[in-house]
């Protein structure tokens, strides 16, 4: 009886492809898969378990390069963990930036939203201005709702800190 997960099997669970499986293999993400007598590949449970972690690297944008240097330090065993453990944290802060970018893009989005409900809100409301001619023409202040909250005032601290001041000293 053979036991493992042929590559049909892992491709449908995993969401890869067969071809990007085999190619993982080639480019040593993943160790060279045992075969079955007729020369299928079998996946072990600790195949799956890598795929899921590796996935995880992938969604969470790290290269393939990045993904290829910590499967061969995986390779070396508990020898390495410390080099794979600062791998993770460096790729965890790049995380973390691109996570905090998005929170910002994401309140610029929320005031746009905001700014065009109150323009809505406005304008479905009845108008206390008398009929006869036309109202004169409004500008919109789009602009001002889209523009980055206090970035001048983000990068003040970097720009002290590479000058030599702590954030708090002014000279």
């Amino acid at each position: 009886m053979e036991t493992g997960l042929t590559i049909a099997e892992v491709a449908q669970r995993t969401g890869l492809t067969a071809h990007t499986l085999r190619y993982y293999e080639r480019i040593g993400l993943i160790a060279a898969v045992p075969r079955a007598p007729g020369g299928q590949r079998r996946y072990a449970s600790a195949d799956m378990d890598w795929l899921a972690f590796l996935l995880r690297l992938r969604e969470t944008g790290m290269p393939i390069q990045g993904m290829q240097a910590f499967a061969r330090l995986r390779s070396q065993g508990d020898a390495s963990a410390s080099e794979r453990r600062e791998v993770l944290e460096q790729h965890f802060a790049e995380v973390q930036a691109r996570v905090a970018a998005l929170q910002q893009s994401m309140q610029a989005l929320a005031l746009k939203i905001r700014h065009y409900r109150a323009i809505e809100a406005k304008a479905k409301r009845p108008s206390r201005t008398p009929l006869l001619g036309t109202a004169p023409e409004r500008k919109t202040s789009d602009d001002e709702h889209t523009a980055k909250p206090k970035q001048h005032q983000q990068r003040q601290p970097a720009l002290r800190a590479r000058a030599g001041q702590a954030p708090g000293n002014r000279r």
